[in-house]
């Protein structure tokens, strides 16, 4: 059976996940529903990772075996049209069957968005954090610079998923506020969006949101930035900040060898 690479957009706040479960409703089984009519039957569809209940995707890759003789874009408007709205393939290609999303991925970004604001935008409420002014916006920079490269991230990982190592590479880190004129919206003077970009070749559970809790510290002057320094050499979990809030956090893109 050909092997179908998937880019999939989705708001998740109406989902348990990614992941299939007994509690909710998620990605992946509305997916798999959708999926079934042109699999002739049930079909496993298999993510590049598993975003938590309330995370967004831009572009989550997924993969799927579907029968021959299904061309691409037919996968993607026949897909779509079983959809829910907050769900969209947003494209389909085919691949080698040894192409897997998650075990074949060399990079995945991911975004955590704040809104700087005293009154909240109701057209940012599903997808940023609303904090309070003032944040310290300098300090929070030099913080987020010190999370390139390789480091230890034992102190950003929750507890429930057992992995082998906690050591990543951050290949790419952007921090900044984001242009009014790109933002498209109505902000007064002191209100700001601010995002985190974060590169990779690997994320531990929860760990860009207990940055993005982290990074808030340091710009209330709780903390300073160069206390990243010692979190990064595989410090507790408790010694940094608080999880931040899953709706702030977007899969951004999950990146394959040119060959995929």
């Amino acid at each position: 059976m050909p092997r179908v690479l998937l880019r999939v957009a989705y708001d998740g706040t109406a989902y348990a996940g990614w992941q299939r479960q007994d509690n909710g409703p998620s990605v992946q089984a509305a997916l798999e529903q959708a999926l079934t009519p042109l699999a002739r039957g049930a079909v496993t569809v298999t993510g590049a990772g598993r975003t938590d209940a309330g995370v967004h995707a831009d572009s989550q890759a997924a993969h799927v075996d579907l029968p021959d003789g299904i061309a691409p874009d037919v996968v993607v408007r026949a897909t779509n049209t079983r959809l829910p709205p907050d769900i969209r393939v947003r494209s389909a290609v085919l691949v080698s069957d040894e192409v897997h999303a998650r075990f074949s991925a060399v990079s995945k970004t991911y975004r955590y968005a704040w809104l700087v604001s005293r009154l909240g935008h109701p057209l940012l409420a599903r997808t940023h954090w609303t904090v309070l002014p003032p944040l310290d916006l300098t300090a929070m920079a030099l913080a987020a610079a010190r999370l390139e490269g390789t480091h230890d991230f034992a102190a950003f990982q929750s507890t429930g998923t057992p992995v082998t190592s906690t050591v990543r590479t951050m290949t790419g880190v952007d921090f900044g506020v984001r242009p009014t004129m790109d933002v498209g919206l109505q902000l007064a003077e002191d209100e700001r969006v601010v995002e985190l970009e974060l590169r990779g070749d690997g994320f531990l559970r929860h760990m860009v949101r207990a940055i993005a809790g982290t990074l808030l510290d340091v710009g209330y002057g709780r903390r300073r930035p160069d206390d990243l320094e010692r979190l990064l050499t595989g410090a507790p979990r408790a010694a940094a900040g608080p999880t931040a809030p899953p709706h702030g956090l977007t899969l951004v893109r999950v990146e394959y060898p040119d060959a995929v």
